[in-house]
């Protein structure tokens, strides 16, 4: 880090080289703001673990100098980690209303309703933060109230899109106009801090209203029970959904707790006012095939939530053959083979499937290539800054911005510490970065023993070894041993045998010290389980002195 304070940096803890878990801090003269604290969901490298947040120890450590945290928008990666950091950082959040609904309802289940201070801030409206002025932007994203933010400091705008997208017709919601955005660009804009998940894509994102229309006619030529998967979040989805249903004639009915949640958060701020009433999972199943269409959580494999339930029989809701399930969501990539475990269960039913592979039943709320360009048109920033993508995504994005025009644009992952002024753009250092893990009801870090002994033993299996001494430090009986997950199923006894006899015969005599006694023990059982297997087990030795 910089000793001079007399400057404005950025430095990402999450969501640079990744996506997901989304938090961004902005220095300037010694103050910090933090922007979105998100998490991201485990994959089957973290056994025994959901949700992963990131590692603040920085800002942790810095705390009397962080003013507080806005939030864009209500998705997970972008206010997941609140209700685990907020308390103990201590500072205000703001947010406008529908993000901040989701917010309290996150800090109620935890009981930190009363300990936490929620600013709702009007939409489009401002506030100042120390150095910091802020003011929401309306852009179109999926979910509803997705925010831009423009960041004024005394050494330049930033401004920091948040997740976006361009859509000429939203369903929900009104984004700011092109006139606001190139007003905003004739500011002047130091940095343009922006979402690289769709740098890939040449063409852009679509529109919702373009999915409307599609899944209208779908929904018209299917004349079986219908189940539609999407993301719970995806306001403008349902709404889409309550128009499908109401031209197709049929009745509505919600699955899933988060779906739930999402729907009385529109209701309260404002939005879903004329989503039709929905009927019960019973009610659902009594009326003709033809007259139900159910929404459904779980379209990214999710085991437990309703579409695996279904697909599983475990769910009130039954399909049948000739039934229909449309995904109007997109893979998540690392989600391919649990997405595909619950299609094959819907397969084996004769369930039909239809993806956005075969008809166009879902778009993107990120920006392609020709929406990145018509933003930095209008924008016009001195220095792009990409964020929200892994490395790939992050380092085309900073390509294209200067093929595009814009006069710099600087690489950065989590931990760089960088300078956008004066003289920037400039990586003056790095800060440690990480992952935690919660565990049941506790947060450990990612990489550390429990994980890691965790995953050790469900790679190699492990062995508790139990040995007894008498009050002259003889082996006393046999040594009992205890075999998890170690590949022996036929030849167990004769393996287990062995290594007693070889025990036993090692030290016929008095055993001096102990810690040594137990760690040659343990390497003695772990070379015998690799001279049989090939796998070398975690080895647990427990010594019993009389």
């Amino acid at each position: 880090m910089t000793k001079s304070k007399k400057e404005l940096l950025f430095l990402a803890l999450g969501g640079s080289g990744e996506i997901g878990m989304n938090v961004n801090l902005y220095g300037c003269d010694g103050k910090w703001v933090m922007v979105d604290l998100g998490m991201t969901f485990a994959d089957p490298s973290y056994p025994g673990i959901d949700l992963i947040l990131p590692d603040l120890e920085f800002i942790e450590k810095n705390r009397k100098d962080l003013l507080g945290i806005v939030l864009t928008h209500g998705h997970e990666d972008h206010i997941g980690a609140v209700p685990y950091f907020a308390a103990d950082l201590d500072v205000p959040l703001f947010a406008t209303p529908f993000t901040a609904g989701l917010i309290r309802r996150k800090l109620e289940e935890v009981g930190l309703e009363h300990q936490v201070k929620l600013n709702i801030i009007p939409n489009e409206g401002s506030f100042d933060l120390g150095p910091f002025g802020f003011r929401y932007l309306p852009i179109a994203h999926s979910i509803a109230e997705g925010n831009a933010m423009l960041i004024d400091t005394p050494y330049g705008k930033i401004f920091h899109t948040g997740d976006w997208k361009l859509d000429d017709e939203p369903v929900l919601g009104v984004p700011s106009s092109p006139e606001t955005l190139k007003q905003i660009g004739d500011e002047g804009i130091l940095a343009m801090v922006c979402d690289s998940t769709n740098v890939f894509n040449e063409k852009a994102s679509g529109s919702e209203g373009e999915v409307r229309r599609n899944l209208m006619r779908v929904v018209e030529d299917i004349d079986t029970r219908i189940v539609v998967t999407t993301f719970a979040s995806n306001a403008a989805r349902l709404q889409t959904l309550g128009e499908v249903a109401i031209h197709a004639g049929r009745k509505l009915c919600v699955a899933g707790r988060s779906l739930d949640r999402i729907i009385e958060n529109c209701r309260e701020n404002g939005y879903l006012k004329d989503f039709p009433p929905t009927v019960d999972f019973q009610e659902a199943m009594s009326l003709p095939r033809d007259k139900v269409m159910i929404i459904a959580t779980g379209g990214q494999g999710e085991a437990r939530a309703a579409l695996g339930r279904i697909a599983g029989d475990s769910h009130q809701i039954k399909l049948s053959e000739g039934d229909h399930v449309l995904f109007s969501s997109k893979q998540i990539p690392g989600n391919e083979i649990a997405i595909g475990r619950i299609q094959n269960q819907l397969a084996s039913k004769g369930v039909v499937m239809i993806t956005e592979r075969q008809e166009h039943i879902h778009v993107s709320g990120h920006p392609g290539q020709p929406e990145l360009a018509q933003m930095y048109d209008w924008i016009r920033p001195e220095i792009l800054v990409p964020v929200h993508g892994e490395i790939r995504h992050m380092k085309t994005q900073a390509r294209f911005a200067l093929d595009h025009g814009v006069p710099k644009a600087i690489f950065q992952q989590n931990g760089d510490v960088v300078r956008l002024a004066p003289d920037g753009p400039k990586i003056l250092g790095q800060e440690r970065t990480g992952r935690l893990v919660v565990d049941g009801d506790v947060i450990i870090p990612a990489d550390g023993r429990t994980l890691n002994d965790r995953r050790k033993t469900a790679h190699n299996g492990m062995i508790s070894v139990a040995i007894g001494l008498d009050h002259k430090g003889k082996i006393f009986g046999q040594p009992v041993l205890k075999m998890h997950g170690v590949p022996l199923e036929e030849d167990e006894e004769d393996f287990l045998d062995e290594v007693v006899d070889k025990i036993v015969a090692k030290y016929s005599k008095p055993v001096g010290d102990i810690d040594k006694f137990n760690e040659a023990i343990r390497l003695l059982v772990r070379r015998t389980a690799t001279e049989w297997t090939g796998k070398k087990p975690i080895v647990s030795v427990l010594t019993i002195e009389a």
